[in-house]
C-alpha cells in the first residue's frame, strides 16, 4: 500500500468507529467516513447538510399526503427522491467505483443498491417514517413499518422504490443467487448499522479486487478489521492482499495470525507429510493453501534478514 495510502488508515478507522458509535441510527455520516478511501480530503459536512435539507423536504412532501396509510406515504417519498431529484439505479454502469461512494451518489444521483437504500433510510427516516435496512443476498432492500398497519412494505430503492411482494422476494433471490436458492423470512431480517458499513466494505473491497487496486481493497479490509476485528476471514484477504502487493512482511503477519485463529487441520502444519496423506484426487483445503503460502514467506522474509 502506497505509504500516503497507509498513513490514512488509523484516521479513517477512527472516523468510522466514531461515526458507528453516535447515538441513533444515522448511517450517513459512517458511509461518508468510508469514501474517504478515494476521496482523503473530503469534507462530510456540506454532504450531511444536503441529506438534512433533502429530509425536510421529504417531510414537507408527506405532510402534503392526505392519506395517513403506510403506502401512500412511501409513493410519496418516491415521488420527491426518483421524480423530483432524479435518483435512479445505475443500471448500465453498476461496477462504477462511484456508486460505492455516498458523496458521488448524491452528486451523480445514481448508485447501487445499498448506496441508493442508505439515502432512502435517511431522507426517509427524516420525513417521520420508520424505515429499517434488509440485507437481502445480492440486493439491498428497506423496510416501512408502521403501527397502525398489520403488514411491513418491502422497498426496493435500486429500482425507483418499487414495492416487493414474497414472490418478487423470492425472484429477486433466484436472480442473485442462484434458481435452487431457497426463500426464507429470514433473508428480510433487520440490518443493523454495522452490518450495513460491513456489506458496504466488503462489496468496495471485492470491486477493488476485481479492478486489481490492491493497496485501495487492502484499506477497505482494514476498516473491516477495525468494525469487527473478530472477522477472520478478512485478516487472511488483507494478508493476501499484501502478498499481491509484495509486502511479505505484512503478509506474513496475517496469514500466521489466521491459521492460529482458525481450527486447525490435521497435518496442515507439517512440512514432511508422506505422499500417502495428501492423494493427488484431493483438492488441498483453504487451510493448507494459506501453509504453503506462510511457508513460501518464511523464506522470503528470512531472506532478507
Amino acid at each position: 500500500m502506497p505509504q500516503s495510502l497507509r498513513a490514512r488508515v488509523p484516521l479513517v478507522s477512527a472516523e468510522l468507529l466514531r461515526a458507528l458509535d453516535e447515538p441513533g441510527q444515522a448511517i450517513a455520516p459512517a458511509a461518508l467516513a468510508i469514501a474517504r478511501i478515494e476521496y482523503p480530503a473530503l469534507d462530510a459536512a456540506p454532504y450531511l447538510h444536503r441529506v438534512q435539507h433533502m429530509g425536510e423536504a421529504a417531510a414537507a412532501r408527506l405532510e402534503r399526503c392526505t392519506h395517513a396509510a403506510l403506502q401512500p406515504r412511501i409513493t410519496a417519498l418516491n415521488a420527491y427522491l426518483y421524480e423530483e431529484l432524479g435518483f435512479s439505479g445505475n443500471r448500465a454502469q453498476y461496477d462504477d467505483s462511484r456508486n460505492s461512494f455516498l458523496n458521488e451518489v448524491l452528486d451523480r444521483r445514481t448508485g447501487i443498491p445499498i448506496t441508493l437504500a442508505v439515502i432512502y433510510l435517511e431522507v426517509g427516516r427524516r420525513a417521520g417514517l420508520h424505515l429499517e435496512g434488509v440485507n437481502f443476498p445480492g440486493h439491498f432492500l428497506v423496510r416501512a413499518c408502521s403501527e397502525q398497519e398489520p403488514e411491513d412494505l418491502i422497498i426496493d430503492p435500486f429500482h425507483g422504490g418499487a414495492l416487493l411482494s414474497e414472490v418478487d422476494c423470492r425472484q429477486l433471490l433466484r436472480e442473485h443467487v442462484g434458481e435452487d436458492a431457497a426463500f426464507d423470512p429470514s433473508l428480510l431480517a433487520t440490518a443493523t448499522r454495522q452490518q450495513i458499513v460491513v456489506r458496504m466494505l466488503v462489496n468496495l473491497k471485492r470491486l477493488y479486487v476485481r479492478m486489481r487496486s490492491f493497496p485501495q481493497a487492502r484499506f477497505a479490509a482494514d476498516l473491516l478489521l477495525a468494525v469487527d476485528p473478530s472477522a477472520f476471514s478478512e485478516l487472511r484477504d488483507r494478508g493476501l492482499l499484501a502478498y499481491h502487493m509484495e509486502d511479505f512482511a505484512a503478509a506474513l503477519r496475517d496469514l500466521e495470525a489466521y491459521l492460529r485463529l482458525m481450527p486447525r487441520e490435521d497435518s496442515v502444519e507439517e512440512e514432511d507429510a508422506s505422499p500417502d496423506e495428501n492423494t493427488e484426487e484431493e483438492e488441498p483445503s483453504e487451510s493448507s493453501q494459506i501453509w504453503e503460502h506462510v511457508k513460501a514467506l518464511r523464506r522470503r522474509v528470512a531472506g532478507f534478514n
